[in-house]
C-alpha cells in the first residue's frame, strides 16, 4: 500500500469533477488519495461550497489580484508546495498558468478534457464550445480523456480515455451531461486513484499503468 498521497483541486466555477472526485473519495475510491485543498480562481464559487460541506480546507487565490500571469503562477506554486501536495488536479480551473506550476509538480498536474483527445481540443476548446463543435462535425462518438497537463494546451501524455456515444437529437447541453456523467465522473477519479498508488509512468508522450 502506498503512503497517502495529498491532493489539491483546482476550480473556477460550480465544482461537478470536484464532487465527483469527493464522492469517490468517500467511497474509497481514490487509492491513497486524499483531497486536502481546494483552490478557487475567484470567489463565491459553488466549488468552495462543496469542498465546505465535504469538510475539506477551500481557498481563494483570485487570479484579479495578481498583475500578472507569472506572479499568479508563483504564488500557486508556493501555495501548494507549502501544504505539501503531491497531486494536483484540474477541475474547471479556467485560469491560465505558466511553467513555475508544471515545474514544481512535473506529471503531477492532471486535467479532464470532455472530449477525445486530440478532437476537439486545444485554444478555445472549453465548456459547450467542446461540444458544439463535435456536433457541427457529425462525429458518433465523443467522450473524455484524463491527460497529464504540460505546458501545450490539452497535449500531456494521455492516462485515461472514455468513448460517449451521440444522439443525433443532442444539443450541447445534452452531450456535455451525458459525457460528463458517463465519461469524466468515472475517468477522472481512475485516474487520481491510478497516481496515487504508483502505477503511472511516464515514457516521453505515452503513459504506462501497471497492473
Amino acid at each position: 500500500m502506498s503512503e497517502q498521497k495529498k491532493i489539491a483541486v483546482l476550480v473556477s466555477g460550480g465544482g461537478t469533477n470536484l464532487q465527483a472526485l469527493i464522492d469517490a473519495q468517500g467511497r474509497g475510491e481514490l487509492g491513497s488519495g486524499k483531497i486536502t485543498l481546494v483552490i478557487a480562481s475567484k470567489p463565491g464559487v459553488y466549488a468552495l461550497e462543496r469542498a465546505a460541506n465535504a469538510g475539506i480546507e477551500g481557498r481563494v487565490l483570485a487570479r484579479k489580484d495578481y498583475d500578472s500571469i507569472a506572479a499568479y503562477s508563483k504564488a500557486l506554486a508556493d501555495e501548494m508546495t507549502a501544504a505539501g501536495i503531491d497531486l494536483v488536479v484540474l477541475a474547471g480551473f479556467l485560469t491560465i498558468i505558466d511553467e513555475q506550476v508544471y515545474e514544481a509538480f512535473p506529471n503531477k498536474i492532471l486535467n479532464v478534457h470532455p472530449a477525445l483527445i486530440p478532437s476537439f481540443c486545444g485554444k478555445g476548446f472549453y465548456g459547450l464550445h467542446v461540444h458544439e463543435a463535435a456536433l457541427s462535425k457529425g462525429v458518433k462518438v465523443s467522450g473524455a480523456t484524463v491527460h497529464i497537463v504540460t505546458p501545450e494546451c490539452d497535449a500531456g501524455p494521455i492516462i485515461l480515455q472514455k468513448a460517449v456515444a451521440v444522439m443525433q437529437d443532442d444539443t450541447p447541453e445534452t452531450l456535455q451531461r451525458r459525457i460528463m456523467e458517463e465519461a469524466e465522473w468515472k475517468i477522472l477519479p481512475e485516474a487520481v486513484r491510478l497516481f496515487c498508488e504508483d502505477r503511472i509512468t511516464v515514457e516521453g508522450n505515452r503513459v504506462f499503468i501497471r497492473e
